[in-house]
């Protein structure tokens, strides 16, 4: 029996690559604005369908990345403060992309990927938010049920 994982080496290479490509990303975006625990647990994804020994990685950082994303909408304070990042992230790069070569690495390759990681920690939050609201409702909804 073939194993699924073996049976084409292009896609096994380009699954490399890609897979490659968001985790370095992901790793660069944990210290740098954006949304690095999510391009992580997408790299090890993409990896772990072609190869088997990093699935042991997808877990925890699916874990970790949950739990972050719901620390997040855990109170007022931190939605505002995330809903504050993502503006200042759009609009740092607006600014970058308009001002260009008077600021460093200016230009609208920065000012893009800044725009970007703005509106994925908007869509996130969003998500998050939501998430964690159907989660509330269900268990206040199981606690209200007779035992």
């Amino acid at each position: 029996m073939a194993d699924r994982r073996r049976t084409n080496p292009a896609k096994r290479v380009l699954a490399l690559i890609a897979g490659g490509v968001l985790l370095v990303v992901g790793l660069a975006l944990l210290v740098l604005p954006g949304p690095g625990l999510l391009l992580v647990l997408s790299g090890l994804l993409v990896l772990s369908n072609q190869f088997p020994s990093v699935e042991r990685y997808v877990d925890p950082v699916q874990d970790r990345a949950m739990l972050a994303a719901e620390q997040s909408v855990s109170s007022p304070l931190r939605i505002a403060g995330s809903v504050l990042a993502g503006l200042v992230l759009v609009g740092a790069g607006v600014a970058w992309g308009l001002l260009g070569p008077r600021v460093p690495l200016g230009g609208w390759p920065t000012g893009s990927s800044l725009i970007l990681s703005g509106l994925i920690l908007l869509g996130l939050l969003v998500y998050s938010y939501r998430r964690v609201a159907t989660r509330r409702r269900e268990q206040s909804g199981d606690r209200s049920r007779p035992a």
